[in-house]
C-alpha cells in the first residue's frame, strides 16, 4: 500500500512564542484589538457570557480558573467568526487548564478531510468497518 506524504502541519495561532504565558485578560484584549470595531459587550453577547462577568475577567478582578470550557469555545468560535485566529488551547492555556482533546466538530471534520482523500473502494471499505464498529458497540 502507499502513502502519500503528509503536507506539513498548519501553525497553530497558539504555537507563537510571543504570547506564551499569556492570561485571560492579555489574551482577550489582544483578540479584541485584532477584532476591528468589536467590543467586550459583542464579545460577551456573542459567546453568551454577562457582559460584568467578561469585563470583570478583563480586569482580573475575577478568577478564571472555573471558566465553563464550553464558554472558552464560544469565545474561540466568536473571534473566529470575527475573522481573527485563535485555537482552544490558547485560552484553555491562558486560564491554567489542561487543553482537552478536539470537539466532536473538530473530530468530525479531521475525519470527513481524511475521508474525501481515499480513493473510492477506501471510502466504501471504511464506511462498512464504522458500520461494523456500531454495531459491535450496540451489542457490548
Amino acid at each position: 500500500m502507499t502513502t502519500q506524504p503528509t503536507p506539513p502541519a498548519e501553525p497553530e495561532a497558539g504555537d507563537d512564542p510571543t504570547h506564551q504565558g499569556e492570561d485571560l485578560s492579555s489574551l482577550l484584549t489582544r483578540l479584541l484589538s485584532a477584532s476591528q470595531g468589536r467590543t467586550q459587550k459583542d464579545l460577551a453577547t456573542e459567546a453568551g457570557v454577562s457582559y460584568p462577568t467578561l469585563n470583570a475577567w478583563m480586569n482580573r478582578t475575577r478568577g478564571t480558573s472555573r471558566i465553563d470550557p464550553e464558554r472558552l469555545r464560544a469565545m474561540v468560535e466568536v473571534f473566529r467568526r470575527w475573522g481573527v485566529r485563535t485555537t482552544p488551547r490558547e485560552f484553555f492555556e491562558a486560564v491554567g487548564r489542561p487543553v482537552p482533546g478536539p470537539s466532536r466538530d473538530e473530530r468530525e471534520a479531521r475525519l470527513l478531510k481524511l475521508y474525501r482523500q481515499l480513493p473510492e473502494e477506501r471510502q466504501r471499505a471504511l464506511i462498512k468497518d464504522a458500520e461494523a464498529m456500531l454495531q459491535v458497540s450496540r451489542i457490548g
